[in-house]
């Protein structure tokens, strides 16, 4: 069956869905599905490292209204010459638009895969347009209960079409790097002799950044050797680097910023413990967590903000602690107690490494939708 992916945010676009579509394409048939995605820079030579078929268009019309109708005609000419026989749709709104007009026309089904904020935020502003879009879809995929209760509890009309695929880390994460390449970069970042915390993600309001630069001191009175390991870019980036040196916390601080995904793994291997304070924002929740799932295939113990799916992603006292980030003294001691105490964090990454392998694979997840 050719299945077309329809999506806003993929490769080389770096991002929590753009990961999801391309690990998610990259273990179906490349000969059984095409992808559909924005143009944008250096396009080209990520799509001619895939064995699959990629179409890269300007998805909105400028001036001509809805804009999104531009992207419809773009699918239409794909359907006809790909032979299309599925859609699977990313970015309910306005993607699913164009779903819903396909399978109108054209009788051909569509699956809805929804993310997090995608859904927090059109229940908020568009319900009645995603409830349309939703009960036309052969099945609506979530990344968790947390996601599922939402959505049913709003329309519960649509819960016998849900269907649960946890979103899983890339494979490259479980595989070991060089150790020539890690001790390179130890050096590099002046890690010799300290004990490495790191945290991972998108500089922006929920990540809880601003959190743990003001408990680092405390837990630096009682890990003096420690340095802090801050990976990722994002909307607040210069006033977590501002915060960083008002708190003088510029030796302790090493801020690496945007990495590519596959040099993400020798990151996380340096590294003898992974905390991302996540709480509740204005705006929405975490829907699932990746980089916690990415932490434990690198075999680290990890520290989570308590807040929407993090607890069916981190098994607490199992495979890391989840803490209530406003609790100053459980965060300093979940942290400091897996800095000190190397066998406890060893057990802790060793079986969050296990689930990912048992649990979080994308083989097994993938099946779900069979």
């Amino acid at each position: 069956m050719k299945i077309l992916i329809i999506t806003l945010e993929y490769p080389p676009k770096i991002g929590g869905i753009a990961t999801y579509t391309f690990n998610f394409t990259s273990h179906l048939s490349p000969d059984e599905v095409v992808v559909y995605a924005p143009k944008q820079p250096a396009d080209k030579e990520f799509d001619a490292r895939n064995d699959w078929k990629t179409y890269r268009h300007n998805p909105y019309f400028n001036f001509i209204w809805p804009r999104w109708l531009r992207m419809f005609w773009q699918v239409k000419k794909i359907i006809k010459k790909e032979k299309i026989e599925k859609i699977y749709v990313h970015h309910v709104l306005p993607s699913g638009y164009v779903a819903y007009l396909c399978k109108k026309f054209f009788k051909i089904p569509y699956t809805i895969f929804f993310h997090g904020t995608d859904l927090e935020i059109g229940l908020k502003k568009k319900a009645r347009k995603i409830k349309m879009v939703c009960e036309q879809a052969e099945k609506i995929v979530v990344s968790g209960e947390f996601l599922k209760n939402k959505l049913a509890t709003r329309f519960e009309s649509l819960v016998e079409k849900i269907v649960i695929l946890h979103p899983c880390p890339s494979d490259f994460f479980s595989q070991k790097v060089n150790e020539e390449e890690l001790e390179n970069l130890r050096v590099k970042l002046a890690l010799k002799g300290k004990k490495v915390l790191i945290s991972v993600g998108r500089m922006a309001d929920g990540k809880g950044f601003p959190h743990m630069v003001r408990l680092l001191p405390k837990i630096l009175e009682k890990v003096p050797n420690l340095v802090w390991l801050v990976v990722g870019d994002g909307p607040k980036r210069e006033e977590l680097i501002k915060n960083i040196q008002k708190n003088y916390l510029q030796n302790v601080a090493r801020f690496i910023g945007f990495v590519p995904l596959a040099e993400l793994p020798k990151y996380y291997q340096l590294a003898d413990a992974f905390v991302l304070l996540t709480h509740k924002d204005d705006e929405s929740e975490e829907g699932w967590g990746t980089a916690f799932l990415e932490a434990a295939a690198s075999g680290l113990p990890v520290v989570a903000g308590r807040v929407g799916a993090v607890e069916e992603v981190v098994e607490n006292l199992v495979t890391g602690v989840i803490v209530d980030v406003y609790q100053d003294q459980g965060v300093v001691s979940a942290v400091t107690e897996l800095l000190r105490n190397t066998d406890y964090a060893k057990q802790m990454g060793e079986a969050g490494r296990q689930r990912v392998i048992q649990e979080f694979n994308w083989e097994k997840q993938i099946n779900k939708l069979n």
